[in-house]
């Protein structure tokens, strides 16, 4: 189910904290591999204007743009904000294609989207020659299997160190590849799969992470596995240029990934 996607066993993505110098972070990993970065930057104030309640004020009337949840996204959808919150974040049905799943993430009107974008503390580190770009999405479903916590402030989320999994979990984005850049997660939890550039994955680009994870993931051997990790709230994944990556949501998400261009 849906509902009750797990975390990894054992996160075999390197971490690194505050500790890491700029210097060590193009030695180490710009141009080779990725890492979560913990405690390198604060952006609580941020996460205060993401909840449901500041975002359904500030935004909901606003058109925002969807696109399907597969690998090349090639379909979009432009809905008010307040409808894709209230009546379109939903669970993923494992059997659903993700040609025929609709999510929010990036496309975002930088006029519209800019004053809350001003909050965001990105990481004091870039890519020589390249310019940031934001993109932020919500991706699961609000308000089920969410014990009551809080529904109206933090998308139903528990406060706990490990929350509930809710019945957002199981959203995402099956593999695909860019450029480099960095993700952090807001609210929520997201898993994440990764292979270097030399190493394509074995997937549909048309199938869900979810079914992903539950058909050809458990026949991968050991040394056919990805990396993996979860990050929560306040952690940065860095990704490097043409890494292959997927994602899956395992509470609803909110989330702003920086692309470096």
């Amino acid at each position: 189910l849906a509902g009750t996607v797990p975390e990894e066993p054992r996160c075999t993505v390197e971490r690194a904290d505050a500790s890491l110098t700029y210097s060590l972070f193009l030695q180490r990993f710009a141009f080779s591999r990725p890492v979560i970065l913990g405690g390198v930057t604060d952006n609580s104030a941020f996460r205060a204007l993401c909840t449901r309640e500041k975002l359904l004020a500030a935004f909901g009337p606003l058109p925002v743009r969807l696109s399907t949840a597969n690998t090349y996204s090639y379909r979009k959808v432009d809905v008010p904000f307040q409808e894709y919150v209230e009546h379109l974040l939903k669970p993923q049905d494992p059997a659903r294609l993700g040609s025929d799943t609709l999510y929010f993430f990036g496309d975002n009107n930088f006029t519209e989207w800019g004053p809350l974008f001003h909050h965001y503390v990105p990481l004091p580190f870039r890519i020589p020659g390249t310019s940031p770009a934001y993109s932020f999405g919500i991706a699961g479903e609000y308000g089920i299997g969410t014990r009551g916590m809080g529904l109206g402030r933090d998308w139903g989320l528990s406060p706990a160190p490990t929350p509930a999994p809710t019945a957002g979990s199981g959203s995402g984005v099956p593999f695909h590849w860019h450029g480099p850049g960095f993700s952090e997660v807001i609210f929520g939890r997201k898993r994440w799969f990764l292979y270097p550039p030399d190493k394509t994955p074995h997937f549909h680009p048309n199938e869900t992470t979810l079914a992903w994870l539950q058909h050809t993931y458990p026949t991968l051997p050991p040394a056919q596995r990805p990396l993996e990790c979860t990050l929560r709230p306040g952690e940065v994944l860095y990704f490097p240029d043409r890494w292959w990556h997927a994602t899956l949501n395992l509470d609803t998400s909110v989330f702003i990934s920086t692309f470096l261009g």
